[in-house]
């Protein structure tokens, strides 16, 4: 079974995000900060991280390196409702940019194309 790190700090998105990928059949580990999620990431086996930008303490865009840093080769997909992102260079380490939103059909499509 894929594991998938959910990594946001509002809480409803993560228990939403968590039920629709577990029943899509993937096994998914959360995290509600950037330092929460590198220490999973330090210790646990994933095939993918579903990562916010917009996080206090340390953003998305500043955990990226950190998290490429320990996993190279760990699939990155950017999860956020700021669209401005996708122009940050910092950015453009990960492997795919998505808007966040109720409907996870593009999502679950760049999971699919990550670790299939």
């Amino acid at each position: 079974m894929k594991r998938i790190l959910v990594v946001d700090d509002e809480e409803p998105i993560r228990s939403y995000l968590k039920e629709e990928l577990t029943e899509a059949g993937y096994e998914v580990l959360v995290a509600a900060s950037a330092p929460e999620a590198l220490k999973i990431i330090e210790h646990q086996d994933l095939n993918l991280v579903i990562l916010d930008i917009r996080m206090p303490g340390m953003t998305g865009v500043e955990a990226l390196p950190r998290i490429l840093g320990l996993k190279e080769h760990l699939p990155v997909i950017l999860n956020t409702a700021y669209s401005q992102y996708q122009q940050d260079f910092m950015a453009w380490a990960a492997n795919a940019y998505v808007i966040k939103s109720f409907d996870l059909t593009e999502l679950k499509e760049k999971i699919r194309e990550l670790i299939t």
